[in-house]
């Protein structure tokens, strides 16, 4: 089996994502795929694009929850993506039995080594996540890479040093660091906004880390607008009711 380093990455890069702010538009999955068809781990198969039985890669995906809140108020819809988290204690890393699966002592990135992979999947199974793919057509396991080949790429303006996901989100919900770094953007954001592991009581300690959405006002207090709105004609309808929702936060 492999093993994790044996001292703590000297770096902890991640991701930071602001469920508050992502409005699912599926950007970043998109921009990831563009990026990785040529990068790392390229190339990100599409089998049947166009047809029924569609197979493919992608190291993003995002889902789409509707949150009831507990006073009987209106839902909220949550849009949550989803990537590999880059564990600290990667349990697709330990069951790995070639030594594929491996974590950079430099900067806690886990990748993945094609030439090692032999295609069993223990480490999509170990993941309790979801965040492995399994490329069908090559046979081998495939994850992101934090865009390993844009964040140290010099030939790049450094503003574009980040992984793809980040450089295309249209709503900055998506934040790249060191985590490792109590003084970095994304460590301050934690703090700041009480960010936290997804599923923490499995003990894999993820990188990366997710803001919670913030409340919803439902009252025009400070505005300057009156207390309550008027319903707007035709407010049966669903979306001129979430329009409605929108007009009164």
């Amino acid at each position: 089996m492999t093993s994790l380093p044996q001292t703590p990455p000297a770096k902890k890069l991640g991701l930071v994502i602001d469920l508050d702010t992502c409005v699912g538009c599926h950007a970043c999955a998109v921009n990831c795929k563009e990026w990785n068809t040529g990068g790392h781990m390229a190339p990100l198969t599409d089998l049947n694009a166009y047809e029924a039985g569609q197979d493919g890669v992608w190291f993003n995906r995002i889902h789409s929850f509707e949150v009831a809140p507990k006073d009987g108020g209106c839902g909220q819809t949550v849009n949550f993506p989803k990537s590999c988290l880059h564990c600290e204690d990667a349990a697709c890393v330990t069951v790995c039995p070639t030594g594929a699966s491996y974590k950079r002592a430099e900067d806690g990135v886990v990748l993945v080594d094609e030439s090692k992979c032999i295609g069993c999947k223990l480490c999509s199974w170990a993941c309790p996540y979801g965040a492995r793919e399994f490329d069908s057509d090559v046979g081998v396991m495939k994850k992101c890479t934090l865009c390993i080949d844009r964040i140290y790429n010099e030939n790049l303006e450094e503003i574009d040093r980040v992984p793809a996901c980040v450089a295309t989100c249209p709503v900055n919900a998506r934040h790249f660091g060191d985590l490792g770094d109590p003084d970095s953007h994304v460590s301050q954001l934690v703090a700041e906004r009480d960010g936290y592991d997804l599923m923490p009581e499995m003990g894999y300690k993820p990188t990366n880390k997710y803001l919670p959405p913030r409340p919803r006002r439902n009252t025009t207090e400070g505005s300057g607008g009156p207390s309550e709105l008027p319903a707007l004609p035709g407010a049966e309808q669903p979306f001129l009711r979430w329009i409605n929702r929108v007009l009164t936060r």
